[in-house]
């Protein structure tokens, strides 16, 4: 079958576009092939600093007819509706059927070859991909990215004829701007297409490119016995920059290794975009830096390595210069200005919010633990966590927020526990990122994000959909990764509001999901009102595990059983009230069974308050047996009301001594 190669060449695409592009393209293209009935075998697309290309193999040469019979209005039903399905079809009324009262069109489409539907769908593509930011230009009215400059088509190893804007598709391509060819390369199928643009400097897969900067990196740094710091992060980047990367390696002046690390580290990735190299021996940072060149340079990166060391140079004294003037005003001294620095038009300034996470670092730290000293750090960490905003050093590093502020309280002489706590108060800021678990660094780390999200909720700010523009899905994961880890038996209902309890527990099925657990068994516990993280998580784990046997899950059948039978009766009426009671000439079923919850009833009680729910679980499990032989052999609607009373009873209490556990009504399967 014909292979279909797409290439579009434009002026340089952003690096951080790049992978969604690719990821656009593929969807769109896929989704109007498939809207034409055609799916093809293989399809993969590339992205990289001027090209997007797309590869289908497995298209046939003309699309194969299609028959349709669509289903129109009812015999009888007005002209008007009838003469609409008349248009949408393109029938007259003498071609429809009827069929059980209602009018069908047999509808025929004859194929078309295939290269014009690759036409229309290029197009189509073309001029509605989605970029997140694009341009005009010229007099051209399409929006692209950067400047759309060739549009290269094949199928089968022909031109697919169509024009947009200006641009006619054709066989062509170029090779890298400064080492490629002038000349323009043709290309029939992807396999010559993919070696022209290699033999002219190109890398066309962005995994390749990545790999080569990786390994190249490496041996630089081995051959003069250093290491890389790696960064994945901007490894991506700087793929998306390069066509042909070579990295070099570049000196920085040693008297710059005085600064934070951090510092060094933050200024060489977001401005120079440059990777950090350290000594393997003491693990610290080393005066070197290694750069992505996007040519092989003659004489092997020298110059290049020289000019990027003078900037280098000059981005870090100006960082000196923050971090010796910021060292001139204590924290406690820039609080003032936080009054003058809205947080959030309903939410007030960040000294208010500051005030706040101050007042609540008060009352959480009895929860991690419950000495004055650690009360009294956590609220002056509480209260200095956000000082550092407004230092040189953040202004031109906001993404050192917190870090620099660990740095000046350290350079006060505060204590180490204050210092950690203003450091590490953002962590986690992912699923990556470390916790916090020292008890002052994790109780501000706490009022920080369960501030957030208390506020954020109070004025209905909650997100929706993939919409969360203010994180608060990534702050309730914070709290939840911090309050399990520390094992801090934190009571949620004291702090947060019904609604943000029923997020937390969304949030924590999200990250129990990702551990392999049971979602269903969230709300099952959450059901009970317990709003203790760590009780929670544990009694869901123990039931996860209880669910997993034939105990179990012979028992919840029971339950399921009980709970649809006392339903049915209740729709009836009233339930009898009191406990179930030992009969004369009842089954010994049924006297086994109230023998055998009358004797777990003690056992499980025991379990449940040491929270030993292990124990609950076997308790429960002593109840499979007699559960399941009553059902096998008493009748629960007996005839004798004074008999179905107790049964009725007696199923209750079955269901209430499950109900001690979880609400097992919310248990799937």
């Amino acid at each position: 079958m014909p292979q279909l190669l797409l290439e579009l060449f434009s002026e340089e695409i952003p690096a951080r576009m790049q992978a969604a592009a690719a990821r656009d393209l593929e969807r769109l293209m896929r989704e109007k092939l498939a809207a034409e009935g055609l799916a093809p075998e293989a399809l993969k697309t590339f992205a990289g600093p001027r090209r997007l290309t797309l590869v289908a193999e497995g298209l046939p040469e003309r699309q194969p007819d299609r028959h349709e019979d669509r289903k129109g209005p009812r015999v009888g039903a007005p002209d008007q509706a009838i003469e609409g399905f008349l248009r949408a079809t393109g029938l007259t009324r003498d071609k429809l059927v009827e069929k059980d009262g209602v009018w069908f069109a047999h509808l025929h489409k004859a194929g078309r070859p295939v290269a014009e539907i690759v036409a229309e769908a290029v197009d189509a593509t073309v001029r509605a991909f989605p970029w997140p930011k694009s341009m005009i230009s010229g007099t051209s009215k399409l929006r692209w990215v950067r400047p759309l400059k060739r549009i290269l088509c094949v199928f089968g190893g022909e031109i697919v004829p169509f024009e947009i804007e200006g641009i006619a598709s054709g066989d062509l391509t170029e090779g890298h701007r400064f080492m490629g060819s002038r000349k323009a390369i043709r290309a029939k199928d992807f396999e010559s297409y993919q070696d022209a643009l290699s033999a002219n400097s190109v890398v066309l897969d962005a995994d390749e490119r990545k790999a080569r900067i990786i390994e190249a990196a490496r041996t630089l740094c081995f051959a003069r016995n250093l290491e890389l710091v790696e960064d994945e992060g901007l490894l991506d980047e700087v793929a998306g920059l390069a066509e042909w990367p070579v990295p070099v390696m570049g000196d920085m002046d040693p008297a710059f290794l005085d600064l934070p690390a951090e510092v060094i580290r933050t200024s060489m990735r977001v401005h120079q975009r440059y990777f950090a190299v350290r000594d393997p021996q003491t693990g610290t940072l080393a005066p070197h830096f290694i750069t992505v060149a996007n040519i092989a340079a003659k004489d092997g990166g020298t110059t290049i390595a020289l000019g990027n060391a003078k900037v280098l140079s000059a981005r870090l004294s100006d960082a000196r210069f923050f971090w010796t003037e910021d060292q001139r005003t204590t924290l406690e001294a820039r609080l003032e200005k936080l009054g003058g620095v809205t947080f959030h038009a309903k939410l007030g300034t960040m000294r208010q919010r500051v005030e706040r996470i101050e007042a609540l670092a008060g009352e959480l730290a009895p929860y991690l633990r419950n000495d004055a000293e650690t009360k009294a750090h956590a609220v002056l960490a509480g209260r200095l966590c956000k000082a550092d905003l407004g230092t040189g050093m953040v202004g031109e590093f906001p993404e050192l927020q917190g870090v620099m502020g660990g740095y000046y309280a350290a350079k006060e002489g505060l204590d180490p526990g204050v210092v950690d706590a203003i450091r590490d108060h953002y962590k986690p800021q992912g699923p990556a990122d470390s916790v916090p678990v020292q008890s002052v660094a994790a109780t501000v780390s706490l009022a920080d994000k369960l501030d957030t999200l208390v506020s954020f909720f109070a004025i209905d700010e909650k997100p929706t959909g993939s919409r969360d523009p203010f994180a608060l899905r990534r702050a309730a994961l914070g709290v939840i990764r911090i309050v399990l880890e520390t094992r801090t038996r934190l009571p949620l209902r004291k702090f947060a509001s019904d609604d943000l309890l029923a997020f937390f527990a969304d949030r924590l099925k999200v990250q129990l999901r990702d551990e392999g657990q049971r979602h269903d068994l969230v709300d099952a516990v959450f059901a009970l009102g317990d709003d203790d993280l760590v009780r929670i998580v544990a009694k869901v784990k123990a039931l996860g595990e209880f669910l997993g046997t034939e105990d179990g899950a012979n028992l919840l059948a029971g339950y399921k059983r009980a709970v649809n039978i006392l339903k049915a009766e209740e729709k009836k009426g009233a339930l009898p009230d009191g406990a179930p009671k030992a009969m004369g000439g009842a089954p010994a079923e049924e006297a086994a069974l109230i023998e055998s919850l009358a004797g777990e009833a003690g056992r499980l009680d025991m379990a449940l308050a040491a929270e030993d729910f292990q124990a609950a679980m076997r308790s429960l499990s002593a109840l499979r047996g007699p559960v399941d032989a009553f059902f096998d052999k008493v009748l629960v609607n007996s005839d004798v009301p004074e008999e179905r009373d107790n049964r009725l009873r007696l199923l209750a209490q079955v269901r209430d001594a499950m109900g001690r556990v979880a609400d097992f009504g919310q248990v799937t399967g």
